[in-house]
């Protein structure tokens, strides 16, 4: 949303609503003696791109990585990265893992997990592979899910440690199948 100044009479409400008349009196705690009264001697305002314009020509005057041998990067040295990668990945779907709800609004996500999915598929030579899970509580109890269904055992063991609204989670997932969950203690150590 673009700024939108407050009007005068917004002003005025705030300040008799902290109990003063003037913005001025809110500066009557600073000393005399260090308040600066002289003028800014600022110049004329500018628009953006001539601001733009000013703050390029200074920058020209410093150096830069690209005019030196830079080795920050850790092995990733002067790589080109494309525009459109800083849009891409500023789009909510690829920096949260909530799944759409409506596939007729989200076209797009669906389409980027597909594609994930297909890649990991390759990269381990799995059949299937999973992208996105609602929270850490369901990705926890999908697993216990999996373990049960994987080796049709009837127990599953979960660490005390582990957060106990997670711990709810996969109760509420397992209830009504034929298994038992053993929660075990932590260690002196911290660990299970």
């Amino acid at each position: 949303m673009p700024f939108i100044p407050n009007t005068d009479d917004e002003q005025q409400e705030m300040l008799r609503a902290i109990g003063v008349e003037k913005f001025e009196d809110l500066l009557e705690t600073i000393p005399e003696d260090v308040r600066f009264r002289k003028d800014f001697n600022l110049p004329d305002p500018v628009s953006e791109l001539e601001a733009f314009q000013l703050l390029r020509t200074l920058s020209k005057k410093n150096k830069s990585i690209y005019d030196y041998a830079c080795f920050l990067g850790g092995g990733s040295y002067d790589h080109f990265i494309p525009a459109a990668i800083d849009h891409i990945l500023l789009r909510p779907e690829f920096y949260t893992a909530y799944t759409p709800y409506q596939p007729e609004v989200s076209q797009g996500t669906l389409q980027a997990i597909f594609e994930y999915q297909s890649m990991m598929s390759n990269l381990t030579e799995m059949d299937v592979t999973n992208a996105s899970m609602y929270d850490a509580g369901s990705a926890l109890a999908e697993a216990a899910l999996m373990a049960f269904h994987t080796k049709n055992r009837p127990e599953i063991v979960v660490s005390r440690g582990v957060n106990p609204f997670y711990r709810r989670v996969i109760r509420t997932y397992l209830h009504g199948l034929q298994v038992r969950i053993h929660e075990i203690d932590l260690g002196r150590d911290g660990g299970t």
